[in-house]
């Protein structure tokens, strides 16, 4: 995977104006960032928004963080996937994800995350045009689902983490698979507004089980998780303030064991952050 060491994690790049996409991706990779990261989402057309960013751009990589297994079909995930890679020079990475038992319910089926997860690697693997383990990782938090990262793909895509669950996830992994944390970013020096900011954003991630399960085994309380997220649970998986904060924070899950960290910039009024983008550009090399 060669996704550079500081990447970009967009909603924005997915869902907003197609003309505007195309233009943010190709400054973004001037700019030098080594990844753009777009969410799964709902389900929809995810190949054809990641041929979009591909279009607009050159050197970076495309990736997908993260596609749930019960919105997207396997056979045509592998197909479209090696349509991209024969297009565009090899730049895109699929990320993957179990979602949740809601999701699996919806589908009409049990929630059995690691044979689930395992089935559609497994169907992958035997598609018409395989998707090969090194151009895939996972969105895994728990332990079975890293060691199953670590055994049939690229690696793991870790979300809400703090550093020191960044160190925690290197020793499940073991040294070989690459590791991409995902980084909330708020660009604002003030702790109330900060941390408001970021409240916002967090607190129906923080409302959900399987999230709520990952940050308890990082250590933090009930209390933590109440209200939107305790002042120590926000600074712990929110990097705020200028970008020496921001740089600091990146350090620490690099020096942790990370190979790429993904921001995402965290906003109030749901535009491009591309003044943020222009401003955290420097973390890019």
């Amino acid at each position: 995977m060669n996704v550079g060491h500081v990447g970009i994690w967009s909603v924005e790049l997915r869902l907003g104006d197609a003309g505007e996409i195309s233009e943010r991706a190709a400054e973004l990779d001037e700019l030098g960032w080594g990844a753009l990261w777009i969410p799964g989402l709902g389900g929809g057309d995810v190949l054809g928004d990641s041929e979009r960013l591909l279009k607009a751009t050159r050197r970076l990589t495309v990736a997908t963080g993260i596609l749930s297994i019960w919105r997207h079909d396997a056979e045509e995930i592998a197909a479209g996937h090696h349509q991209l890679q024969q297009a565009y020079g090899g730049r895109l990475v699929t990320g993957l994800g179990v979602s949740d038992p809601a999701a699996a319910e919806q589908a009409g089926r049990p929630f059995r995350p690691v044979a689930d997860m395992n089935a559609y690697l497994d169907r992958l693997d035997h598609s018409a045009t395989p998707l090969p383990a090194r151009e895939r990782v996972l969105a895994a938090l728990g332990p079975k689902l890293l060691d199953l990262a670590a055994q049939r793909t690229a690696g793991a895509h870790t979300f809400l983490v703090t550093p020191e669950s960044t160190a925690d996830t290197r020793r499940t992994l073991g040294p070989a698979a690459t590791l991409a944390p995902y980084q909330a970013v708020v660009l604002d020096p003030d702790p109330a507004t900060a941390r408001a900011t970021a409240r916002s954003f967090l607190s129906p991630f923080i409302g959900m089980a399987h999230y709520a399960r990952s940050l308890r085994r990082q250590g933090f309380t009930e209390a933590d998780l109440a209200g939107g997220g305790s002042d120590r649970l926000i600074d712990s998986v929110v990097a705020w303030g200028d970008i020496e904060a921001i740089g600091r924070r990146v350090r620490a899950h690099h020096d942790a064991g990370a190979d790429h960290v993904a921001l995402h910039v965290i906003t109030t009024d749901g535009a491009f952050p591309r003044t943020q983008w222009r401003e955290l550009a420097p973390l890019a090399h």
